[in-house]
């Protein structure tokens, strides 16, 4: 859309604030705010902002930052604001000189995806991002308290958690999301919204489109909408379920109706290779949080080993039955924590790796892995998911493939935050240690 053209939507529209939206290595969504006065400096990219100021950006004495918009994201927010309308535009990170920031999520990914279109792929993803609406007490304080103790799919009294889901879905139709499907989890105030799915830059954009409006709709409700993995012990945690595929044109290459494994392609099964072979080193960008390794454990239907399956739910990877058009692969380990710009892209570069490197899956796996004994997955080779935050490091570390896809910058920023992030963790004192320790000794 040209400059002049959505200028004058905005005039028309009378937005009198844009937010200038981009997102920080850690993935949180940050925006520069400028009134209509500069509409035209923000739309040709001429907005500069402080980027000593955001995690890993920047040093001190090199902090200036440009926002340049990729204007097909224009979108108004459809709530009222005090002030008079506000629109958004999602941008891209460059340096005063013009140049790419190589420290832009956004940018990394382009790059990655730039590598698919070179070998004649475009990746299509679509997520299934879960999350929890938790109460306030009456001093507006957050606790983990629900609404309901309902299960998957179930039909619940009216309450303000399904009130929250439904305004949820009206506003991000409103902001053209085609939602597909919107229901209860498993544990109770769990909840997942799935909207249709698209290539992998749309769809970062629309995972932190939708985390906002998540947390702004619930905010309205007197609720807390929060994307913690696994925010209360006992029960499921929240995963984001990545769906994915390569396409060539309007050819799914995933799928060859004479290819073994129900019609999967030689492609698809060199993909799903690629993602096998470094599953433990992309794992700490899809699963970044130390609370992310309390989900990654046996008994609530999160992956803990390392292979794949037909139906069969219960390895890091499965393939839906859908076939033709719709034959996709699920990674089943991210979680809706992760930054979505940095998640694809690891992903993306991993089964590429695979297919260049002609990578072989192995065999699937048809039994349930929870039950498989220890001996049972060493004879089929089958290797386990990091077990923590550190392990996960360290294998990111040791992986080129997945560091490359970060490049350097972004790689030693994410590892000396997360690395400080752990021994943070390993140095507190938890209230585990108090129950179990203080009296006894």
């Amino acid at each position: 859309m040209p400059v002049h053209t959505l200028l004058k939507k905005m005039k028309d529209a009378k937005v009198r604030f844009l937010r200038l939206q981009f997102t920080d290595i850690l993935g949180m969504t940050k925006n520069v705010e400028v009134p209509e006065t500069q509409f035209e400096k923000a739309l040709n990219g001429e907005i500069l902002f402080d980027g000593s100021s955001i995690e890993g950006f920047t040093r001190i004495e090199e902090s200036d930052m440009l926002l340049k918009p990729d204007l097909a994201s224009f979108q108004i927010f459809p709530w009222e604001e005090k002030g008079g309308k506000v629109a958004r535009l999602i941008c891209n990170v460059y340096n005063p000189d013009h140049t790419p920031f190589s420290g832009c999520p956004r940018l990394t990914l382009k790059k990655v995806c730039d590598e698919a279109k070179e070998m004649g792929y475009i990746m299509m993803a679509g997520p299934e991002a879960e999350f929890f609406l938790f109460q306030k007490d009456e001093k507006g304080n957050i606790t983990t308290l629900t609404h309901d103790a309902a299960g998957y799919f179930d039909l619940t009294p009216v309450d303000k958690g399904e009130e929250a889901r439904r305004d949820i879905v009206n506003t991000l139709e409103k902001m053209g999301f085609e939602v597909e499907a919107a229901h209860h989890e498993v544990a109770p105030g769990q909840h997942e919204i799935d909207f249709k799915y698209a290539d992998a830059i749309t769809t970062a954009d629309n995972i932190s489109t939708f985390r906002l409006v998540v947390k702004k709709i619930a905010n309205d409700h007197g609720l807390h909408a929060t994307f913690m993995p696994k925010p209360v012990f006992g029960i499921n945690g929240s995963g984001m379920h990545t769906h994915q595929s390569l396409f060539k044109g309007d050819v799914n290459t995933f799928y060859d109706e004479n290819g073994p494994h129900e019609g999967l392609s030689t492609t698809a099964l060199h993909y799903i290779g690629g993602l096998l072979r470094h599953a433990k080193a992309f794992i700490a960008i899809t699963n970044p949080l130390v609370n992310s390794y309390k989900r990654l454990v046996p008994g609530y239907e999160a992956p803990t080993q390392i292979a794949w399956s037909l139906k069969n739910r219960s390895p890091l990877i499965r393939i839906p039955a859908k076939r033709g058009h719709s034959t996709r692969c699920e990674l089943r380990v991210p979680d809706p924590s992760c930054n979505p710009y940095l998640a694809f892209a690891v992903m993306l570069k991993s089964g590429l790796d695979g297919i260049r490197n002609e990578m072989d899956p192995g065999e699937p796996v048809t039994k349930n892995m929870y039950k498989m004994s220890q001996r049972e997955r060493a004879r089929l080779k089958i290797e386990s998911a990091p077990k923590d935050l550190a392990q996960a490091l360290k294998f990111l570390s040791k992986d080129e493939v997945v560091v490359t896809a970060l490049g350097e910058h972004i790689y030693n920023n994410f590892l000396q935050a997360k690395q400080q992030e752990w021994q943070e963790y390993i140095a507190a004192v938890h209230p585990w240690e108090s129950d179990k320790y203080l009296a006894r000794y």
